[in-house]
């Protein structure tokens, strides 16, 4: 398992005030579910993460969802715009309480433009949503949906992240877990009983995970406990 890179924050002691000098929208408190912007939306704006996490899907013509990101505070979403996308590919809406800044395509491009530090930042921002992404592909190509939930959880738990980010119990339900990973919920249950029973996490009907170090120790020596054998 690579290394989970870091929140990207434009201005680490202060991310207001670079926000503020790019001429940001307006700042909006979101509750858990509540969307942020809908697929086939128009796209006008890039949004960033200053509380909570957003859990980005998609929809098929067909009608099937797909969970495709969980986003953490400190990180930008919605960028499609500045790329000629005039509607939104995808639905994002808040995990929990969040505090999301919108800002115009307008005001980023010009201040991609116009600010080289800002987009320094930006850049970086993108590279390591890059790289989170082909770790992401050869996750899903190379391992076993039950060493596909580990990472998972790991790097929702915040386990290998940069600077100080606390360890925080993981709330997503077995459905939208089993979306992101690429199987079964009755898989991930059947998955989670054996974690739970190696030590790995703790939960209850309280719908909060919590993920110990031990699993992180156990991914880290090419996943031995992991069970070699799931359910069909």
């Amino acid at each position: 398992m690579q290394k989970p890179q870091p929140a990207f924050w434009p201005n680490e002691n202060d991310p207001h005030k670079l926000l503020s000098q790019i001429g940001a929208g307006r700042t909006t408190n979101y509750q858990n579910g509540q969307n942020i912007f809908v697929q086939g939306e128009v796209a006008n704006s890039v949004f960033f993460i200053e509380k909570g996490r957003v859990k980005v899907a998609v929809t098929s013509e067909q009608g099937k969802d797909a969970v495709v990101g969980i986003l953490d505070k400190g990180q930008f979403f919605g960028e499609g715009c500045l790329n000629g996308k005039c509607l939104r590919t995808a639905t994002a809406n808040a995990l929990g309480d969040c505090r999301i800044t919108s800002i115009t395509k307008a005001a980023m491009l010009s201040a991609i433009q116009d600010q080289p530090g800002f987009c320094k930042l930006f850049m970086d921002h993108l590279l390591s949503r890059n790289s989170r992404i082909e770790e992401d592909i050869i996750d899903q190509l190379f391992n076993s949906s039950e060493q596909r939930l580990g990472r998972l959880l790991l790097l929702l738990a915040n386990y290998g992240k940069g600077g100080h980010a606390p360890i925080v119990p993981v709330t997503l339900s077995q459905e939208t877990l089993a979306e992101m990973i690429g199987t079964t919920r009755s898989r991930v249950s059947f998955f989670m009983n054996n974690f739970r029973k190696l030590g790995f996490v703790d939960y209850n009907g309280n719908g909060k995970i919590d993920v110990h170090r031990t699993l992180l120790d156990s991914v880290l020596r090419e996943k031995p406990e992991l069970s070699s054998h799931e359910p069909e």
